[in-house]
């Protein structure tokens, strides 16, 4: 069973930056995907940002060009690099994985069996 544990999140004014990090245990190998959503009340958990063990990244819309995943193999580690943040990023940002994923469904809720505990973002204007 894999573990994930996000921090790195906060409160910060609009066009703030915050990074999260999500450290991963029990899991060893190749061949994974793992990607952040977030979820504000009353909505569905959103994938905003995903990567595969080998560099492939997929973004969600309302992040392009604004926030940044990568990942540290070494260290078992996932971030998100959130930049220009605004009101609208306000959430509980979760971190996932699963080992294989499709490229057509990294940013789908349904595509993980892992995840952390969330961390709270919010960001006011």
């Amino acid at each position: 069973q894999v573990q994930l544990v996000e921090s790195g999140g906060g409160s910060v004014q609009a066009g703030g930056s915050l990074r999260l990090s999500c450290v991963a245990s029990g899991y060893t190998g190749r061949n994974f995907c793992m990607a952040w959503f977030r979820q504000t009340p009353g909505k569905e958990r959103e994938g905003i940002a995903a990567i595969e063990d080998d560099g492939p990244t997929s973004y969600a819309d309302s992040v392009t060009g604004r926030f940044t995943i990568s990942l540290d193999n070494a260290k078992n580690a996932l971030y998100l690099q959130m930049n220009s943040l605004k009101p609208e990023d306000t959430a509980m940002y979760y971190c996932a994985a699963v080992k294989a994923c499709l490229k057509w469904l990294m940013l789908q809720e349904s595509s993980y069996n892992n995840w952390g505990q969330g961390t709270q973002v919010t960001v006011s204007s």
